[in-house]
C-alpha cells in the first residue's frame, strides 16, 4: 500500500467539519477526529452541524466535545436549516458558506459527492462551490439507500480508537438507539472492510474520496 503524509511538517492552522445532520460527522470520520485531535492539539477546530432539534443539539455537542477533547480550541456550531429541505433552501445556506469563508479553513471534511441523500450532497455542492481552492476530504456515511462506493484514500485507525469511536456514538446518541443500523456492528464492519482495503494495521480504517489533490515534491 502507497503511504503519503499530510501536508507539510507542521499542523494545520484551521479545520472545518462539516455535516448535513447530527450523527454525520461522528459516523463519517469520528476515528479521524480522534487521530488528528491527538496529533494536533494546537489546531482550531470548526465543527458545523446544519439541521438539528434541542434533543439532538445536545447528543451532538456532547459527541463533538468527547472526539476533540484534546484540541484546545474548537467551536461547535449546531444549527437549525429543515431536514430533508436543503436543495430548497440553497441561498440561505449559501449565504451561510460564503460566512465560513472568513475561518481561512486549510482542510475541510464534507459529505461525499454521490451521496444518496438530499441533504448531504447540497452540502457537498457548496463546499466545493465555496471553497475551490482547498484540501477537501469526503467521507461516507453507511445507510438504507446503499450508496457505498470505492474511496481512493484511507486513514487507518488503531483498535483504541475504533473502540473509542463507536462507544461514543453509542453512549452519546440515545435517540438514534431503537435505529436497526444504528449499531457497534455496523461501524465496526464497515472500518473493518476498508481496513482490508487499506492493509491497516489493525485491520481498521475510515475512508475517504479526495477529489483533487496537487503533489508538491
Amino acid at each position: 500500500m502507497i503511504e503519503a503524509v499530510l501536508g507539510s511538517p507542521t499542523a494545520p492552522n484551521c479545520v472545518l467539519l462539516l455535516g448535513a445532520h447530527c450523527d454525520d460527522i461522528e459516523i463519517g470520520c469520528g476515528g479521524t477526529l480522534l487521530q488528528c485531535a491527538a496529533r494536533w492539539p494546537n489546531t482550531r477546530f470548526i465543527w458545523v452541524t446544519f439541521s438539528s432539534n434541542a434533543e439532538r443539539a445536545v447528543e451532538t455537542r456532547a459527541a463533538a466535545a468527547r472526539l476533540l477533547a484534546e484540541v484546545r480550541v474548537r467551536e461547535i456550531r449546531v444549527e437549525n436549516f429543515k431536514e430533508g429541505y436543503f436543495p430548497h433552501t440553497g441561498a440561505t445556506l449559501k449565504d451561510y458558506f460564503e460566512g465560513l469563508k472568513r475561518e481561512a479553513p486549510e482542510l475541510i471534511l464534507t459529505h461525499y459527492r454521490h451521496d444518496l441523500h438530499q441533504d448531504h450532497r447540497v452540502i457537498n455542492e457548496l463546499t466545493w462551490n465555496t471553497f475551490r481552492d482547498h484540501l477537501v476530504f469526503e467521507y461516507e456515511i453507511p445507510k438504507f439507500d446503499g450508496d457505498l462506493g470505492h474511496p481512493n484514500m484511507f486513514l487507518p485507525l488503531s483498535r483504541e480508537h475504533m473502540q473509542r469511536k463507536t462507544d461514543i456514538l453509542l453512549e452519546c446518541f440515545p435517540s438514534q438507539r431503537a435505529r436497526s443500523w444504528f449499531t457497534r456492528d455496523t461501524f465496526m464492519a464497515l472500518a473493518r472492510l476498508r481496513g482490508i482495503e487499506s492493509n491497516a494495521p489493525d485491520g481498521f480504517a475510515e475512508a475517504f474520496y479526495a477529489r483533487k489533490l496537487r503533489l508538491n515534491i
